[in-house]
């Protein structure tokens, strides 16, 4: 019976590996326009953002922010294009993983995990806590000044955090990528590096 179970069970493994390169496609068709947008965001206010990027006071405070402005958004840009159509995906993904990691820490880690504040989930911060006062007065005020019904038609209201969670998701992302690489047929990687045999 063991023996039985153990052969079916390597036919199974055997026909789901002919679909291995999907998971790269599928992390790769996910984050591209993720960062395509991000950087064309940067690079469409290269201004706002080194000012962004510099100021110690309401921004990042980093140092050489002119720099880093446009080296984050030609990564993310360039990076999410390269993505897209599988090229260089290791490289790229390393990249965009030290992007996000350093987004992580000085843009979101001050403000906890979570990137919608909702004070039911465990670990919220007093931030979050808070947030759940303000966005029922938001819903009061709202309801009877405006018009709810349209405006929540889109979608619940929410506050947002701007927690750790969706840099570490991307990061995490890219940490695959790096492992997978692009994955076969569906990149120019795998195109470009084939052996002719």
């Amino acid at each position: 019976m063991l023996h039985a179970i153990k052969s079916y069970y390597q036919i199974l493994e055997q026909h789901l590996s002919r679909l291995d390169y999907l998971p790269s496609l599928a992390l790769r068709c996910f984050l591209a326009p993720v960062f395509i947008m991000a950087g064309w965001k940067k690079l469409s206010a290269i201004d706002a953002t080194a000012t962004w990027f510099g100021n110690a006071d309401w921004g990042l405070g980093l140092p050489f922010p002119e720099f880093l402005a446009w080296l984050v958004a030609f990564i993310e840009f360039f990076g999410g294009l390269a993505l897209l159509l599988g090229l260089g995906v290791r490289v790229v993904a390393l990249l965009l993983f030290v992007t996000m990691v350093v987004a992580g820490y000085t843009a979101h880690w001050a403000n906890g995990w979570q990137m919608i504040a909702d004070p039911s989930w465990f670990g919220v911060t007093d931030r979050v806590v808070e947030s759940a006062e303000k966005l029922s007065r938001a819903k009061s005020i709202l309801r009877e000044h405006g018009n709810y019904r349209w405006l929540t038609s889109s979608g619940s209201l929410v506050i947002l955090n701007n927690g750790i969670e969706t840099a570490v998701s991307y990061a995490v992302m890219c940490l695959a990528l790096i492992k997978t690489g692009a994955g076969r047929f569906v990149s120019l990687d795998y195109w470009l590096c084939r052996s002719p045999n």
